[in-house]
């Protein structure tokens, strides 16, 4: 079982070889939490646009109010969602790529060392 830090550094060199720019997990993180907070913000100013609706009693008041307040926190509502899937996806995904790539390694060993016994025979 010597072979497994060997292993590790030759993935690691294969890894920067392939020189590919990681993206950075601070922005990722930023972002994650901008889309959780233009979620809470454009609820509350839906909520604020609703009860500014319910207490106008001009028809053209209440368009505005509307307009201003309900839809513009829908659409910052459903931004801040994509913006939250988009990243929690993306950490979730690239989870389960390191994962698998682990995994098919270690089974990758385990039938070289199973080929390697079966051709040496029992010793």
């Amino acid at each position: 079982m010597n072979e497994q830090p060997e292993r590790v550094e030759q993935f690691q060199a294969e890894i920067n070889s392939m020189k590919v720019k990681a993206s950075g997990a601070e922005n990722e993180s930023r972002l994650l939490i901008l889309g959780i907070v233009l979620a809470v913000a454009g609820l509350a100013l839906a909520i604020v646009g609703g009860v500014q609706v319910g207490g106008a009693a001009d028809a053209l008041d209440q368009q505005s109010f509307l307009a201003t307040g309900s839809f513009l926190g829908i659409a910052l509502i459903i931004a801040g969602a994509a913006l939250f899937v988009r990243y929690s996806l993306a950490r979730y995904l690239r989870f389960w790529l390191v994962r698998l790539v682990y995994e098919s390694r270690a089974n990758t060993d385990r039938i070289v060392e199973a080929i390697d016994r079966a051709a040496h025979g029992p010793e």
